[in-house]
């Protein structure tokens, strides 16, 4: 009679767990992101930029009777906190993107798409004492390569409030947005389609290239950086991550801008910076 039970209930109620269907393993990110997404990607650029420049611009005209600004707009270009306006909007949509891209089209979790895993408080501390080791071999390298006073970053250290505006982009913003580009999206095709050398080698290139216009005509700067996007890319790889590249990029530009504003009497002077 028992056993008569049983079958009727295991009949009647739910599979056994042995049975029973389990969820999928989730996918790593070289299984996720591919070729296509790539040239979506490329193609989306060139449109958040247009719309990143027409409403700063237009926000700018309709805001400026209400609220005294008197920078013309001829001269926005040259403002630095129309620029840093202008660039977070732009990674914003940039990032609404990838979101939109690995939601909608792939039915994936965002983060955990492009690698993101959470860290301990341990990894958090080593990563960002990291990026500070590596700032300061950075700052303490001697040149190799010509270089050059008064580049365009340089220009934009205006005012105390420019600096202080410049370091919470800095810190805040650009490490997140930039890796989860370079170290998650552009790292995981390049390694379904080439290997992982070949995306540490391309994402540390290209890394690089989008700071060349900062850093024009200083090109040892430009080299730094590309030294520094090489760490940031074989972090990625070494450890199937993008965890240690982001804290790592958050501690280099910490230790960079407090380096800042320590040797010059906290943003006061800024003499050197503008030569």
């Amino acid at each position: 009679m028992g056993d008569t039970e049983n079958l009727f209930q295991q009949s009647s109620g739910a599979l056994p767990e042995t049975f029973a269907p389990r969820p999928a393993p989730p996918l790593a990110p070289q299984e996720i992101w591919t070729l296509r997404d790539l040239l979506l990607f490329v193609g989306f650029i060139p449109f958040a930029l247009l719309a990143a420049n027409l409403l700063v611009y237009v926000g700018y005209v309709a805001l400026r009777p209400f609220t005294g600004w008197h920078t013309p707009v001829d001269s926005l270009p040259s403002n630095t906190f129309f620029l840093l306006i202008l660039q977070s909007l732009f990674y914003f949509f940039i990032l609404g993107y990838l979101v939109l891209l690995a939601r909608i089209q792939h039915h994936q979790p965002f983060w955990r798409s492009l690698g993101w895993k959470k860290p301990t408080g341990r990894q958090v501390l080593v990563c960002l004492a990291g990026g500070g080791v590596l700032a300061l071999v950075i700052i303490l390298a001697p040149p190799l390569l010509p270089d050059a006073e008064g580049f365009p970053l340089e220009r934009l250290f205006t005012s105390r409030a420019a600096c202080y505006a410049i370091g919470a982009f800095a810190i805040g913003v650009a490490p997140v947005i930039e890796e989860l580009v370079f170290r998650g999206l552009l790292f995981a095709i390049f390694e379904r389609a080439m290997g992982v050398r070949f995306a540490i080698a391309t994402t540390a290139v290209l890394f690089a290239g989008l700071h060349v216009p900062e850093y024009w005509h200083a090109w040892n700067h430009v080299l730094m950086i590309l030294l520094v996007g090489a760490v940031f890319s074989m972090a990625r790889g070494k450890s199937g991550t993008l965890t240690p590249s982001i804290l790592l990029h958050v501690g280099y530009n910490t230790c960079t801008m407090a380096g800042l504003f320590f040797t010059t009497q906290h943003f006061r002077v800024l003499d050197a910076l503008l030569q």
